[in-house]
């Protein structure tokens, strides 16, 4: 039996940057079902729709993003469909950190058309891609890799709640955001506490904040 019609998300708040991924899409994989998305809001909603997605395509910087919390619940709430970060951050760090939250590969925006067919080919195949100068096997930060260990562990709402705690809501304003009971707001919280290994609110969110820190850290901080 042949297999159905290739999904693919392209998730972006540029126009032009979703235009460009379609095309490289449209040329890497013949028919496929190009969706595209501007906020993280349509992606959740688009894959509430239909699950069954072969690849999504994800910037990292988006309306209702913060950090890696997009790539973190999308991996956490549908963690049968393959997300690729394609993002104008080119950092070593930045990309080693995708890959360790679970995105099946890395393409940065500069990459050229050729090379970004290949990615999203490669990924379709089952593959892990980067740029080729990136070591994915290398010695990282135990301190960082058990913080990434930690998050990762989070559901979906527990993601949501811990940024919305680092934003400084209250429970009650938390409450009201996601349509929930406080008590529900605190049962997050609390589980929260409890994997990421703290005791109180401020030291999750400072927890988050030093996942958030790597960000700016130099291109040679995991080594050369």
């Amino acid at each position: 039996m042949e297999h159905q019609t290739t999904r693919i998300l392209i998730a972006d708040d540029h126009p032009l940057v979703r235009g460009a991924l379609r095309q490289a899409v449209a040329n890497a994989v013949a028919g496929a079902d190009i969706v595209e998305c501007g906020s993280l809001e349509d992606v959740t909603k688009a894959l509430e729709a239909d699950p069954d997605v072969d690849l999504v395509l994800l910037d990292l910087a988006m309306p209702g993003v913060k950090g890696y919390s997009g790539l973190m619940m999308l991996r956490a709430q549908y963690p049968g469909a393959p997300v690729v970060v394609v993002s104008g951050r080119e950092e070593r760090n930045v990309i080693r950190l995708c890959i360790d939250f679970g995105a099946s590969g890395f393409i940065p925006k500069s990459t050229d058309m050729d090379t970004m067919q290949a990615a999203i080919r490669a990924v379709l195949a089952g593959d892990i891609w980067a740029p080729a100068d990136v070591d994915l096997n290398g010695p990282v930060d135990r301190d960082t890799a058990e913080s990434v260990r930690r998050l990762a562990s989070l559901t979906p709402q527990q993601v949501r709640v811990l940024m919305m705690l680092s934003e400084g809501l209250l429970n009650k304003q938390i409450a009201y955001e996601l349509s929930v009971s406080e008590a529900t707001v605190k049962a997050h919280v609390s589980a929260i506490l409890q994997k990421l290994g703290v005791e109180s609110r401020t030291q999750a969110v400072i927890a988050a904040a030093r996942i958030e820190a790597m960000n700016d850290l130099s291109a040679g901080a995991l080594g050369d």
